[in-house]
């Protein structure tokens, strides 16, 4: 899977993000996605892992919505979308708001393969803190919460600035 960054190999200011960023890196790893994705059992490419994995997680979506949340393009999201309907993952319906549109929504064979994915992510995090109290994994639950709550918030107001740089 290629050497794994540790925290120390970012020269970010600060720890914390050197360790997210260790992290992120290895958890979204090509090495470590192929390697989830064939443990799924799911006939899948990374591609289409990442669209079940956002599908669950918001349904239904429109193709424009999808590619947003990928960061990917119309054309990309178009042949991710066609792979994945071929494959009974997912069916395309018209989109009640806007009868010009259709959103993508998982079957059932899909929402099984989505959550089998999010089954073994479960699974990774129980091997993670398998030696943690559950009083330390209560309070690292509520602090990572607490995080993401105002990073997305931090992040929004961000753009709203331009995402110039802090300087207080």
């Amino acid at each position: 899977m290629g050497e794994q960054r540790e925290a120390g190999d970012f020269p970010y200011r600060s720890e914390l993000l050197a360790s997210l960023s260790a992290l992120i890196l290895l958890w979204e790893s090509p090495g470590l996605q192929r390697e989830i994705l064939t443990a799924s059992g799911e006939p899948i490419d990374q591609p289409a892992h990442q669209a079940l994995r956002h599908l669950l997680a918001g349904q239904p979506l429109r193709a424009g919505e999808l590619a947003q949340a990928m960061g990917t393009g119309p054309s990309n999201i178009s042949k991710i979308v066609k792979r994945l309907e071929a494959g009974g993952l997912v069916a395309r319906e018209t989109d009640p708001d806007d009868t010009r549109s259709t959103r993508i929504t998982l079957t059932e064979a899909g929402t099984a393969a989505a959550r089998h994915i999010y089954d073994l992510g479960d699974d990774m995090i129980a091997q993670v803190l398998s030696r943690w109290s559950s009083r330390d994994i209560a309070r690292y639950t509520e602090l990572t919460k607490r995080f993401t709550t105002d990073a997305i918030a931090a992040a929004e107001e961000m753009r709203r600035n331009g995402l110039t740089r802090r300087t207080d």
